[in-house]
């Protein structure tokens, strides 16, 4: 069985009932948990999070959807400081790395799939992590 990072954005779109995506984002999910665990790291849990009033509640909606939440490997989180370099050199704006960067470096090292929305970061720093983005449909 192999693994599949799941994007925050995939999540909110269902935590939200996103009107546009979250029929998408569900039928993504249901079809690769057929073939493959489903993971998220604590970035996306943080950025989830904010969308829930007890850490409970979010548990529970984290669980319904049979996701396990990973820690990010430390070749991962090496990984992430080198891309930021690399973003910063490309005239990047930010003065620390981005969520992207970390879950980006996680599927790489992992050698995950990760099925997400926001694709441009991850086509660019990480070319070689399989993205499942609506675009491929």
């Amino acid at each position: 069985m192999n693994g599949v990072l799941v994007d925050s954005c995939v999540l909110l779109d269902l935590f939200t009932d996103d009107p546009v995506w979250a029929e998408w984002s569900e039928s993504m999910l249901e079809e690769y948990m057929q073939t493959n665990s489903l993971y998220i790291n604590s970035i996306v849990y943080t950025e989830v999070s904010i969308g829930f009033k007890r850490i409970e509640e979010l548990e529970k909606a984290v669980s319904a959807l049979s996701v396990k939440v990973l820690e990010i490997p430390r070749e991962a989180l090496f990984l992430a400081g080198k891309v930021f370099l690399e973003y910063r050199r490309n005239r990047g704006t930010k003065n620390a790395p981005l969520p992207d960067f970390f879950i980006g470096a996680h599927a790489s090292v992992s050698k995950f799939d990760l099925i997400t929305r926001d694709i441009q970061k991850y086509k660019t720093y990480f070319p070689r992590v399989r993205l499942i983005h609506p675009h491929n449909l």
